[in-house]
């Protein structure tokens, strides 16, 4: 298990050296910060005074101590900032002039009175990069309306497509659609600091990114199928909606796991169809394979059921069918496989000692990241990032704090 120890920040990461402010909380605009800190990025998170980012209220605890935020939270910097006050939106255009990167999840009227709407940020730091992240998009009728992930993932489409026929729709059980939009505004911003590198003319760039997008750009067929067929496809269960393979479900053994198994190539199906002991001659092309898909998953859950996990996937693997055991977070944590690849850490944590949590992801091999903090006290950064990185003199910063403005 790798074990990360210090607060050594810096010099790491592909990113190192870019400088990203992010009036955002919770789930969708943090993420995104949280991926480019994770590469390297000097990522200053600025939470109101006192309670601080919701995020830290959210979730499990231990000790008093919100788990969650500690992973949401890691290699960044916390800098409390009270926006309701002109001071302290002066601070913020500060930090505006000082960022590559400003990434904002207010809504539009919130941002213009704020000046932290695309035309404010972009007078005060031309070349700077805006990542907004709304509802339902900054040029949409409904842009000052709130929006949450979960009615991101609804309008997307994904939850219509999640779940049995018979059955209701369904949402997965984490910030699916905040997550994908925080990974998707990762990758603008990436996109237009290539831009900015290699164009003489950058002029900055607004990224505007709603909630519902990400997802819905990622089920590329929707679209496509209503607007050609006139058809709409609907929850199939385990299967894909539009292209179901001959083999894709989840089976339950006798120990009580549940095991996914799936074959879509002619050959696969085929060691399916010989491991339950079928004619394979009865799926030698795409059309009896189709064809026989009930009776392929009928078969399966009788030969599942007779047997251990264990013992399944063993057979599995000698049949060289492909299939897992539907992992569980405990499963995760003792998989060799997660283990060889280092995709799990130890991470020291003044709160709570030596933590584990996700590495980061993915792997670079010439100059890859790290992690050098959990998610940090609320405003452990004020003198760093106020003092040092903006250069507020002694005075300036006695007045902000006398007001309750840091």
């Amino acid at each position: 298990m790798v074990s990360i120890t210090g607060q050594e920040a810096g010099g790491q990461g592909q990113l190192h050296g870019l400088k990203v402010v992010e009036f955002a909380h919770v789930v969708a605009g943090p993420l995104a910060g949280s991926l480019l800190a994770d590469q390297g990025a000097d990522v200053v998170h600025v939470e109101p005074p006192g309670a601080g980012d919701a995020a830290r209220a959210m979730g499990p605890t231990k000790d008093g101590h919100p788990l969650w935020f500690k992973v949401a939270g890691r290699n960044k910097r916390s800098v409390t900032l009270d926006l309701h006050q002109e001071s302290g939106r002066r601070v913020a255009q500060r930090l505006v002039a000082w960022a590559d990167v400003v990434i904002v999840t207010l809504r539009a009227g919130r941002l213009r009175s704020w000046g932290l709407d695309w035309e404010s940020v972009h007078r005060v730091n031309p070349k700077a990069v805006l990542l907004q992240i709304s509802g339902f998009g900054a040029t949409s009728s409904r842009a000052d309306e709130p929006g949450f992930g979960k009615v991101g993932e609804a309008r997307s489409g994904v939850v219509h497509l999640t779940g049995f026929p018979d059955a209701p729709p369904v949402h997965t059980g984490f910030s699916h659609g905040d997550a994908v939009t925080g990974l998707m505004g990762a990758y603008a911003v990436l996109a237009a600091l290539h831009r900015r590198d290699h164009d003489p003319d950058f002029d900055g760039e607004w990224i505007d990114l709603a909630l519902f997008e990400p997802l819905f750009r990622l089920v590329e067929w929707q679209v496509i199928v209503h607007d050609q067929l006139g058809t709409v496809p609907g929850r199939s269960g385990n299967q894909l909606a539009v292209a179901p393979a001959a083999v894709i479900n989840t089976y339950r053994s006798s120990d009580d796991e549940w095991i996914t198994v799936t074959s879509a190539t002619l050959r696969s199906v085929r060691n399916v169809a010989k491991l339950l002991g079928f004619d394979e001659a009865d799926f030698a092309t795409p059309q009896q394979q189709f064809a026989g898909r009930a009776r392929l998953d009928d078969g399966l859950r009788a030969w599942v059921a007779e047997r251990t996990a264990a013992a399944c996937l063993e057979a599995f693997s000698q049949a060289e069918v492909v299939a897992s055991r539907v992992f569980s977070a405990a499963d995760i944590a003792e998989d060799p496989v997660y283990a060889e690849r280092g995709d799990i850490v130890t991470v020291d944590d003044a709160d709570l000692g030596p933590v584990r949590m996700q590495s980061v992801i993915p792997h670079f091999r010439q100059r890859p990241g790290a992690i050098w903090r959990t998610g940090p006290a609320l405003g452990q950064d004020n003198d760093l990032v106020y003092r040092e990185w903006l250069g507020l003199s002694e005075d300036e910063l006695t007045d902000l704090e006398k007001h309750g403005v840091v």
